[in-house]
């Protein structure tokens, strides 16, 4: 059942693992029209591994067709370059889709609407989904060459 109108999520979404698909749905599922955003190839020059991470187009092509595959249609793309992105730009968003670990990047938001008059957006947060070495699905231990984007330990043969 949509509960809200517009929902926003925002990521990298770099090798789409089963962490951001959970993400994903989670938006899809609350709310009608989700806003995406999609980091820039310059906001990710800072994370673990930023040399691996594939291009914004790369990004956006598998974002794309992940959303076409899951018949997920309500949706709007923007590339952001901060952790604010649009979210003060649009009056109507409700509902903010957050990890665990991305709670705080939601208050951030929610300050930074509330400097610019605008009301603050529900957080819905979801679980980490977890890996099969007991730590949590990220794109950084996939871009280490640690799991697959399902988890999945990846086991390095001796040469």
């Amino acid at each position: 059942m949509k509960k809200f109108k517009k929902v926003v999520v925002g990521g990298t979404f770099d090798r789409l693992h089963l962490g951001h698909k959970a993400l994903l749905r989670k938006a899809f599922e609350v709310g009608k029209i989700v806003y995406i955003g999609l980091t820039s190839d310059e906001m990710v020059r800072e994370k673990p591994y930023a040399e691996k991470i594939l291009p914004y187009e790369r990004r956006l092509r598998d974002l794309l067709l992940f959303l076409e595959v899951n018949n997920l249609k309500e949706y709007r793309i923007i590339k952001i370059n901060n952790a604010i992105g649009f979210t003060t730009k649009i009056k109507s968003l409700e509902a903010i889709v957050v990890s665990e670990e991305t709670y705080k990047g939601a208050l951030l938001v929610n300050k930074a609407r509330e400097e610019v008059g605008l009301r603050p957006l529900e957080i819905i947060v979801i679980p980490l989904v977890k890996s099969k070495l007991g730590g949590k699905i990220s794109s950084s231990l996939i871009r280490a060459g640690l799991i697959d984007p399902f988890g999945n330990p990846i086991h390095h043969q001796n040469l």
